[in-house]
This record gives C-alpha cells, sequence and structure tokens, in this order.
C-alpha cells in the first residue's frame, strides 16, 4: 500500500512539474513571438519611411535639375540680349532683342516654379528620415539618417537661393526690356551676391552627397562595426 502511495505521489509531482514547464514554455513562446513581431515592425516601419524619404529626395533631385536647364538658359538668353540692349531703331528694341527678352522671362519664371517645388520636396522628405530614426537602435544608421536630414536642408537652402537669383535675373531683363539700365546694373548685383551665396550653399550639398554615397548603408555584415 505504501508503495502504491509512493507511486501515486511521484506520478503526481511528475504531472505538476510537467504542467508547469509547459506553461513557462507556452510563456516563452509567446514573449518570443512578441517580440519577433515588433521587431518585425520596427524593420518594416524604418524599411518604409526610409524608402518614402529616398523616393521623395530623388523627385526633388530630378525637379532641381530641370530648374537649373531653365536657370543656364534664361542667364544665356539674358546676356545675349544684355549685348543687343545697345541696338535701337526707331526708338524701339530690335526684334531679336525683344525675343530674347520673352525667351529670358519665361525660363526665369519656369525655373522659380521649379526651384520652390523642389524645395517643397526636398522639406517633404524630411520627416520620413526624422521618423526612420524612431525604429532603429543602431548607431550608424542613426549617423547617416542625420546625414540625410542635413542633406536635406542643404537641397532646400540651394533651391530656395536659386529661386531668389532666378527672380533677379527676370526683374533685370524686365528693366533692360523698358531701358532702365540703373536698375538692371542693381539687380544684377543682387543677382551677383545671391549666386555667391548658392556656391557656398552647393558646396555643403555637394560634401553631404557624398558623405551619403560613400556610406554602405546595408551590408553583408550583420554585427556593428
Amino acid at each position: 500500500m505504501l508503495a502504491a502511495i509512493m507511486v501515486g505521489a511521484i506520478i503526481v509531482t511528475y504531472f505538476v512539474a510537467d504542467i508547469v514547464n509547459k506553461s513557462k514554455i507556452e510563456t516563452l513562446t509567446t514573449e518570443h513571438i512578441v517580440e519577433i513581431q515588433d521587431v518585425h515592425s520596427k524593420s518594416e516601419n524604418f524599411t518604409d519611411n526610409f524608402l518614402q524619404g529616398s523616393i521623395t529626395i530623388d523627385s526633388a533631385r530630378e525637379i532641381r535639375e530641370v530648374a537649373n536647364l531653365n536657370f543656364d538658359f534664361a542667364l544665356f538668353w539674358f546676356n545675349n540680349a544684355l549685348v543687343n540692349a545697345s541696338v535701337w531703331f526707331n526708338n524701339e528694341w530690335v526684334n531679336t532683342t525683344e525675343n530674347l527678352i520673352e525667351r529670358c522671362i519665361e525660363n526665369c519664371t519656369d525655373a522659380m516654379i521649379k526651384y520652390l517645388t523642389s524645395h517643397d520636396k526636398f522639406g517633404e522628405s524630411k520627416p520620413y528620415f526624422v521618423n526612420a530614426k524612431n525604429f532603429t537602435e543602431r548607431e550608424r544608421y542613426i549617423e547617416v539618417l542625420g546625414y540625410y536630414v542635413s542633406f536635406l536642408q542643404a537641397g532646400q537652402n540651394i533651391t530656395l537661393l536659386r529661386y531668389n537669383a532666378s527672380k533677379f535675373i527676370k526683374q533685370a531683363a524686365e528693366n533692360l526690356s523698358l531701358g532702365e539700365i540703373e536698375n538692371v546694373t542693381l539687380l544684377m548685383e543682387n543677382f551677383s551676391m545671391m549666386e555667391g551665396l548658392y556656391q557656398i550653399g552647393l558646396g555643403e550639398y555637394e560634401d553631404l552627397k557624398d558623405q551619403i554615397d560613400e556610406y554602405m548603408f546595408f551590408d553583408e555584415i550583420r554585427e556593428e562595426h
């Protein structure tokens, strides 16, 4: 009888221990699944924000490049109009000069619109990279995201400077068409000052772009380095 009781006690103890162990395993499994889901969620959110920001950056850069073409054409037509500005016929501008001024103004207008659009696109991209920082704890990722934010600010700066430079060319062309040479001179002085600031800003923009291009964001080495 005593042996039967002891065997029964051992069996009960075994089943109790087994139930406790199974409960622990289930708890650990649940916690592990939650942790995996959290990691996946962070990874997906990080990637989504990074990709969305990158797409918007590409759009901003493409629009800026087109604006630069309009700007270059505007300056080209203005300089040609300036060369022909001394030619008068019956107190009227020669037709070719009028056409050059019109082309200059058209390209200035197009450039200004595109520079503002590019400026806004750079601004739209910024929150994505700021938000991406919330979904990673890796220092090297946080570092490069900081480069992106600085790059976007630099992009906004140079597009705004070029917008103002385009505006000065446009105003100078309008004054040139009226024969207001003193105003043209003053406006082109302002243009030269704006272009000087632009060149400084462009240097910063290009330096940040090079930093990002040379930074290996994702690589095959998974551990921190």
